[in-house]
């Protein structure tokens, strides 16, 4: 039988951009005390610690060698600090978004339908930094642990990921030369850009 839980709560996890407070809603709060939710907590904790570590590596490599030269060293970084926090707690990890660079970070139907809620969530006032999920749902008859926490857009993203008139100096052409069909632009300070993206088998 399916057992699901919905969060879109908030929590104090240090993430890419600066946190306001929200109060959990009811439902959530419930929902966060009950045996079955004691993994939200280890899920919840696993993606906040790759976005920080993410962030510092291209803050400085932009210092170094400007916006344009920290899109190569994103390609190759983000993917090998997801797959070795994967390796390190058991959790399927990776970053999904609607307006996804990379060709891999396309979301699956519930990735989507949860990056669209954020959206309409973010829209209506939510913190998006502040914005998450965790489900148990079945798939192929196994029961999965699944959950995501929305990334907002940041100032330092802007560089990469804004408006035409916020890219940093080489950025579009960088982008046309290694994503030729990305979708990743046109981002203004605030919104949610993606989210982390957990899974592991019920065991």
């Amino acid at each position: 039988m399916k057992k699901s839980t919905l969060l879109l709560a908030a929590s104090l996890l240090p993430l890419l951009s600066a946190c306001n407070s929200i109060a959990p809603n009811s439902a959530a709060a419930s929902v966060a005390t009950t045996p079955e939710a004691a993994w939200v907590g280890e899920a919840r904790q696993v993606a906040g610690s790759v976005p920080p570590k993410l962030m510092a590596v291209l803050k400085t490599e932009m210092q170094q060698g400007g916006p344009a030269h920290a899109i190569g060293v994103c390609q190759v970084v983000a993917p090998n600090m997801a797959q070795a926090a994967s390796q390190a707690t058991g959790w399927q990890i990776r970053r999904v978004s609607l307006g996804n660079r990379n060709p891999k970070a396309v979301p699956d139907s519930w990735e989507r339908q949860t990056l669209e809620t954020f959206e309409r969530q973010q829209a209506a006032g939510a913190d998006a930094s502040k914005l998450e999920r965790a489900e148990v749902v079945t798939e192929n008859g196994q029961q999965v642990k699944r959950y995501m926490r929305a990334l907002p857009v940041q100032e330092a993203c802007l560089q990469c990921h804004g408006t035409a008139d916020k890219l940093g100096p080489g950025v579009a052409a960088r982008l046309s030369e290694r994503y030729p069909h990305d979708k990743g632009t046109g981002y203004l300070l605030g919104p949610v850009r993606g989210a982390m993206t957990l899974r592991q088998n019920v065991q």
